[in-house]
């Protein structure tokens, strides 16, 4: 298992759109991803708990990876979650 936290630094990380695109990458992976704010757990791969989330600017949120492919699903998602923040 993965873990690491990330402040969210962008006003509109995980509206619709950027949600959509960051479920679609998070499926292609066998990982379990796993986001969690204020210690509720959230699966990465579902654009309504994404939503759900209401992730908003400073939040604190961990992104938590565990399976076969955690090490590759881990640098993705950090890179896509950095892309996000630009």
């Amino acid at each position: 298992m993965i873990k690491t936290e990330i402040i969210i630094k962008n006003d509109t990380m995980l509206h619709a759109r950027p949600a959509s695109v960051f479920v679609r990458e998070s499926s292609k992976f066998k990982s379990k991803i796993t986001l969690i704010k204020k210690d509720m757990h959230y699966n990465a791969k579902s654009i309504l708990e994404l939503l759900r989330m209401g992730i908003s600017k400073e939040d604190r949120i961990t992104i938590q990876i565990d399976g076969e492919d955690e090490a590759l699903a881990f640098k993705e998602i950090v890179a896509m979650f950095n892309k996000f923040e630009r």
